[in-house]
């Protein structure tokens, strides 16, 4: 084993937006900080999150912004507090990246592009002294409580004054949060809740024709139904998408946290979509009982209710054919079309993931209590928000919440 080398300050392992946003806060205090990255460069998530368009934040105004973080919104609120969507907004205006408010509520950069912000951070970071160390692959601690990197030169020892752990979820391991450090942490006494997808698809189990033949298909617009514990009814109107297994897609993913914990508990969950929001029944059925004139049922749908070949497909893949003759059948089926979901997608798959370092597990600076002076941030807590911005500003907020709490510890022990 090397000899460990000592770090006059702060030692950040994992270089996406929460270990970023710590090393600023931290080094604008006057700490030492040295970032170590297991990949060959810091933020790789942050730019394929962002070829679509990055989106940044979101411009709902708080508390309802809070109440995204589900059970967990009061803990997300207090990170929120020292830095929400807004001041956000502002940090990137700092880099000349002006940002906008789409329809949707997202806000995106001007470009829409994650490059030039990300660049412009990094370089900002190292002129004002912030050490990168790519390719140092975290393996835990040593003996003597040193932190342990694989290095492309073999295996190095650091023992720095504090450390900020910021490792990412389980989501996207081969851009480097797969979630390896769950026993790392356990192996300390830390108390970690089992990582699961979130932002996910489902599977259903579609017939042959519905895989091979409507696979990559939008469903839009589509309402989806759903009911809750207590036995109330909800609905939202989005888009979605079908898979060889199932669906997926924004709608899908705004629920997922309901549907996966529906799964464990019952062994299934089922939504309901309703395929044609823009008729009603009675519209539906004037519209159905006209003659067919020797046309297919399917043919019949198309010109009769304007649903696209796709809705059609799922029409026929939940409807036993006996009830195909039935007005009344076929329209509750496009009014309410029964998905029963078997369970969610893997991990690996999923936009983010739920689980991790329980809040409990640390202070309000998010220090944890078992390891004084080892702090977490970023998608490795427990936590979990929708897609929309939410997932991001957090991870921003919490990198500042403990990047500032090692500040203070720093300070504190010197």
């Amino acid at each position: 084993m090397p000899s460990p080398t000592a770090l006059p300050g702060l030692a950040i392992v994992g270089g996406g937006p929460a270990g970023l946003m710590a090393a600023e806060v931290a080094r604008a205090a006057g700490i030492e900080v040295d970032l170590f990255e297991g990949k060959g460069s810091v933020g790789r998530k942050f730019l394929i999150a962002g070829k679509g368009g990055l989106n940044l934040t979101h411009g709902e105004p708080r508390p309802g912004f809070d109440q995204r973080y589900g059970a967990r919104s009061g803990e997300v609120g207090a990170w929120l507090d020292d830095f929400d969507a807004d001041a956000l907004r502002d940090w990137a205006r700092g880099f000349g990246v002006d940002t906008y408010i789409g329809t949707s509520g997202r806000v995106f950069p001007m470009d829409r592009k994650a490059a030039p912000l990300l660049r412009g951070w990094v370089r900002r970071l190292r002129e004002s002294g912030v050490r990168f160390h790519v390719q140092h692959r975290w393996l835990g601690w040593d003996e003597t409580g040193a932190l342990r990197f694989a290095t492309p030169e073999g295996e190095v020892a650091v023992r720095p004054q504090a450390t900020l752990l910021a490792l990412g979820g389980g989501s996207w391991p081969q851009l480097g949060s797969d979630g390896a450090w769950q026993s790392l942490l356990r192996e300390r006494g830390v108390d970690v809740a089992e990582l699961q997808p979130s932002n996910c698809g489902f599977d259903i189990g579609w017939s042959d024709h519905v895989a091979s033949r409507h696979a990559g298909a939008p469903l839009k617009p589509v309402v989806a139904i759903w009911t809750d514990d207590s036995g109330q009814e909800h609905s939202l109107q989005g888009e979605c998408v079908v898979t060889t297994t199932g669906i997926e897609g924004s709608l899908v993913y705004a629920l997922s946290a309901m549907l996966r914990d529906s799964i464990a508990r019952n062994g299934e969950a089922w939504l309901h979509l309703d395929l044609a929001p823009g008729r009603d029944a009675e519209r539906l059925r004037r519209d159905l009982a006209k003659p067919r004139a020797g046309r297919s049922l399917g043919e019949h749908l198309r010109r009769q209710t304007g649903l696209n070949p796709v809705k059609v497909a799922l029409v026929h893949e939940v409807l036993d054919a006996s009830r195909r003759g039935d007005v009344d059948a076929i329209v509750d089926t496009i009014k309410r079309l029964p998905l029963r979901l078997l369970r969610a997608r893997p991990i690996a798959e999923a936009i983010s993931s739920a689980g991790g370092v329980r809040l409990e597990a640390m202070d309000q600076d998010l220090m944890l209590r078992s390891l004084p002076g080892v702090f977490c941030a970023g998608e490795m807590l427990d936590w979990e928000a929708p897609t929309g911005g939410y997932l991001l500003t957090a991870c921003y907020a919490s990198g500042r919440k403990a990047g500032l709490g090692a500040v203070e510890w720093i300070r504190s022990h010197r």
